[in-house]
């Protein structure tokens, strides 16, 4: 991604200001009254406002993506800590052959299926507990021979 930043110097923001201005003296028949210095303040006041509104709408879009990025990394890594775990119980031979259910929420690791036997399951919870990047492991792992 190219990130580019656009830089307006201050005499081209006058310089559109009273672009502006001149455009709205000329289309504004309702405030004939007002002096053209009046029609020029308030030009450049909603020019202000304008851009005040468009860095705050910036600030809000970039605070979004940060917030949608920071989302998108934790996912992964719970993506990445999911596979080390499933990973690790393919490597044991006791619990390689069963389908263990490994779901991972912020680090903290389900485990739900059918081990054969307590010290299969308990080596289940273990074997998870060793990967980098785990909280915690919720053992829901039922014996079954």
């Amino acid at each position: 991604m190219n990130n580019r930043t656009t830089r307006i110097a201050p005499a081209t923001l006058l310089g559109l200001s009273l672009l502006c201005a001149t455009l709205l003296g000329a289309c504004g028949r309702s405030d004939e009254e007002r002096t053209a210095g009046q029609k020029l303040d308030s030009a450049i006041a909603k020019t202000e406002q304008s851009a005040q509104e468009a860095k705050t709408a910036t600030e809000n879009a970039a605070n979004r993506v940060e917030g949608a990025a920071e989302r998108m990394t934790a996912k992964a890594e719970d993506v990445a800590v999911t596979a080390k775990v499933n990973a690790a119980l393919a490597g044991d031979p006791s619990l390689s052959a069963l389908k263990i259910n490994v779901d991972t929420v912020d680090g903290k690791v389900s485990l739900s299926g059918f081990a054969p036997d307590n010290a299969s399951r308990e080596r289940a919870t273990e074997l998870a507990k060793a990967v980098n990047g785990v909280v915690s492991v919720d053992n829901k792992l039922e014996v079954k021979p």
